[in-house]
């Protein structure tokens, strides 16, 4: 296990990069490149400027000193001959990049103080800034720490993506339901961003593969050229600015102007449509061909075009293919690049003569791929004929690898049912390309995220491959990174723990540990708890802006924001949620605790039943801020379109951390982590990372219940009755009824009869199974909040105990273990 120290010494190294006279500026400096920026490159003078002028002009004169950075690390990389990491990430949730620029260049005080002499406040110009619509969730929030860790321990890296130009989409809340609406983040321009018009390829898609003797040529029916968009990515301290590249599209010929001439109007741009449709929307829907069909496409166009800009980069610098591993690392985020394996094969043997056998020793020797779920319908797989009508040079490669592989298989005596497991190729119903077999096959690692994750891994849905590559697999427990999710998210916080501990937990996150001895400490309880009651002041503030519904900043603020999907159990929180109104209307003359319940996510829109959930939050939450029976006593929120600026407001601000999914199906979580870094309690079960958390925190600093994931497959396994359990609990039964029968959708009171119903009929997640023990944990956690002394000195322990979580300390075991650059 990488230990802090070895995190620590990387970073130490450039502690005092920004320390040299001439490499800090001061104010004055400052402000004069502001005013440059702002005359020059925006075009308006000091008195004509708007805020957003401002804005850009402050971007502009960070970005001097960022691409001075940049530049030099490039340099260094080429000089030193050094191995790269190319991270393929079909999601990078970058957030914005302002604050995280200033941050880590140390350059706040500065900036804000030139600011101010014109009025502004660094804070505003900040809000400005709209949030990168890169990525959903935690897969894409991930890969952006990572980038921010590589290069704050200056390891030289690519993180490659699509440059979306509306994301996944805009969350909108109408009349409870989410409607989705095209987020338009690049509509004004992106200041951080760099065209790199010289680094563009062409994709090929269809067509047919020709064989002459000599070889094998792909010809392709239809070809769009990916064309790099360059973002830098600032480390700690300055220690290295990396590139994230995202790449865009365009016909090769955007325009037929005969057809156009001739009227067709639409026929004549049809090729620049086309195009754009690779790049227009994060994760279109693909619950029809044609969604299927662009969802490969997107994931062949950035793959390629990625391995084909490693490749040629390769060749600039060390001229001979075969050293390919040697000089570069290739990390697959999920099975979305997967197709990368039989790109990368495809251009060793095609275009650089070596033979497959050399050339698939060559790609498992550089590809690494990270598994982040054992959910069935997120392994991917595409139909075989959609696969082979898009990509057949692909196609004839992956039979080839799997003809490798199933030898393997047959060789170490496995029987018919493990050999079909294994196989690329699904040939049970319709044949299907399995995207993680072939990643698995194709890579010398295969990592899960958390260290139950891993295990799950060998025994489910690689239990076959595991047992024919025992040395692939491997844990990589995630983590975050703390300069966004601790000091510029809360610097309130951070400030008090340098004065409690020193500086020193900046560089090296597990020096936090130095806080449990002072835990018991009511001066630092009290002034940690003035941080705290300030961020939910804020957050109270900005959730009257957004919905209208004030809340108590006093009250209990109890939060379960991310994706919605039936396996996280928003569904759950909301039943408990029931029952508890109930309890309070009940039993008026208890000492109810103060909650005020706040929910945020997006659901995808093919996915009926999440959507439904959130429309459940929203009508739960009408008619319980308006009951005056329960007023002071419960609130229900739920905060529209979450992203990266939400959660860093939300976060901060949260006292009980909700980490409820279902015990075996969340990979890892980093919420849970986030949460428990800025003082949050957490709820959750025995599930992803919670499980290292508690062994972190303590049995006595966390709240657990439910079932263990083994308890989950056993019950699944041996016959479960819901409806008994459901009948065997009042206060489930009640809560259940109540949704059921309308209570809270008077205008539809069949809206949640087949919701509820499902729990009746199979209750796969486990919502009933797990309800009593779920409100029994809730009732602990209204005795803890009676004790603020003691809620506070838990609060501290989990500050104190989670610095292990950084991406820092994740990074650098990738680096050891898989990349071989540390």
């Amino acid at each position: 296990m990488i230990r802090g120290a070895t995190v620590r010494t990387r970073i130490s190294n450039h502690v005092t990069t920004l320390s040299r006279p001439n490499d800090r500026p001061g104010n004055d400096e400052i402000d004069a490149l502001i005013i440059d920026a702002l005359r020059h490159r925006v075009g308006k003078d000091e008195r004509a400027a708007k805020p957003h002028d401002w804005y850009t002009a402050t971007v502009y004169a960070l970005r001097d000193k960022v691409i001075d950075r940049w530049m030099e690390s490039t340099r260094r990389t080429y000089a030193d001959g050094a191995k790269r990491v190319y991270y393929l990430s079909l999601e990078f949730l970058i957030g914005r990049l302002l604050r995280d620029a200033v941050n880590n260049l140390d350059l706040t005080g500065a900036l804000e103080r030139a600011l101010r002499t014109h009025g502004f406040e660094l804070a505003e110009l900040e809000e400005l800034e709209p949030d990168a619509a890169l990525g959903n969730g935690g897969l894409g929030r991930l890969a952006a720490c990572f980038m921010e860790s590589l290069a704050s321990l200056d390891i030289p890296a690519y993180g490659y993506g699509i440059r979306y130009v509306n994301g996944m989409f805009r969350q909108r809340i109408d009349e409870g339901w989410q409607v989705e609406l095209p987020e338009t983040w690049l509509s004004h321009g992106n200041p951080w961003e760099f065209d790199r018009r010289e680094s563009a390829y062409r994709i090929g898609f269809g067509g047919e593969v020709i064989s002459d003797g000599d070889g094998v040529e792909w010809h392709p029916a239809e070809e769009v050229e990916a064309s790099a968009v360059d973002t830098p990515v600032v480390g700690w301290r300055g220690a290295r600015v990396n590139t994230l590249r995202l790449w865009t599209a365009n016909a090769l010929d955007p325009i037929k102007l005969d057809a156009f001439n001739a009227g067709d109007h639409v026929g004549a741009l049809e090729g620049e449509a086309r195009a754009a449709s690779l790049v227009r929307v994060l994760y279109p829907a693909d619950s029809h061909k044609a969604g299927q069909e662009l969802r490969l496409r997107q994931e062949y166009f950035f793959s390629a075009a990625s391995i084909q800009d490693i490749i040629r980069r390769h060749m600039q610098f060390h001229e001979d293919i075969r050293t390919l591993p040697d000089k570069a690392a290739i990390q697959l985020n999920d099975t979305h690049p997967a197709v990368a394996v039989a790109e990368i094969i495809r251009l060793l043997v095609d275009e650089h003569g070596l033979e497959f056998d050399e050339a698939l020793d060559i790609t498992r020797r550089t590809v690494g791929y990270t598994n982040h779920t054992l959910l069935p319908e997120a392994l991917e797989s595409w139909p075989l004929p959609l696969f082979e009508r898009l990509l057949p040079r692909h196609m004839q490669i992956i039979y080839a690898l799997n003809s490798r592989v199933l030898r393997d298989a047959r060789k170490a005596g496995m029987d018919d049912p493990a050999v079909a497991a294994i196989s690329l190729i699904d040939e049970g119903g319709d044949r299907r390309v399995r995207m993680a077999n072939l990643a698995f096959t194709g890579a010398h690692s295969v990592n899960g995220v958390a260290a139950l994750h891993t295990e799950l891994m060998k025994q489910t849905v690689f239990h076959d491959l595991h047992t024919l590559y025992p040395e692939k697999i491997n844990n990589k427990t995630n983590g975050v990174t703390p300069r966004r999710w601790l000091m510029q998210c809360n610097p309130g916080l951070t400030g008090v723990i340098r004065d409690a501990i020193g500086d020193g937990f900046m560089d090296d996150t597990t020096q936090l540990e130095k806080l449990n001895k002072l835990a018991g400490d009511a001066a630092l309880q009290e002034r940690i708890a003035e941080v705290k009651r300030a961020n939910k002041v804020a957050l109270a503030g900005h959730i009257k802006e957004l919905t209208g519904i004030r809340v108590d900043p006093d009250a209990m603020f109890d939060v379960q924001i991310k994706r919605i999907h039936e396996y996280k159990r928003q569904l759950l929180n909301l039943i408990e949620t029931v029952a508890l109104y109930d309890q309070i209307r009940s039993h008026p003359e208890k000492d109810w605790v103060p909650r005020v319940k706040i929910f945020g996510g997006k659901a995808a829109p093919s996915y009926h039943n999440a959507k439904l959930i959130i429309k459940l939050a929203n009508d739960i939450a009408r008619r319980i801020n308006s009951d005056p029976s329960v007023s002071g006593l419960l609130k229900v929120v739920f905060v529209p379109n979450y992203n990266v600026t939400l959660a860093e407001r939300i976060i901060p601000a949260s006292d009980l951390s909700e980490q409820i999914s279902t015990a075996g199906m969340e990979a890892s979580g980093t919420g849970n982590m986030k949460f428990a870094l800025n003082g949050a309690l957490t709820i959750g079960t025995l599930d992803g990372a919670n499980i290292e958390i508690k062994d972190r925190v303590g049995d006595e600093n966390i709240v657990i219940f439910g079932m263990t994931a083994e308890e989950v497959a056993e019950k699944r396994a041996n016959g479960y009755n819901p409806r008994a359990v459901i009948e065997g609990s009042p206060e489930l039964r009640q809560a259940v009824e109540g949704i059921a029968g309308g209570v809270f959708s008077p205008d539809d009171k069949d809206r949640y009869k087949d919701l509820m119903g499902g729990l009746y009929d199979s209750d796969w997640f486990m919502v009933a199974a797990d309800f009593d023990a779920y409100a029994a944990a809730q009732r602990d956690v209204d005795a803890r909040w009676r004790d603020p002394a003691g809620w506070r000195k838990a609060a501290i322990h989990n500050i104190a105990n989670v610095g292990w979580f950084s991406s820092d300390r994740t990074i650098s075991e990738y680096a050891r273990d898989i990349w071989g650059v540390l």
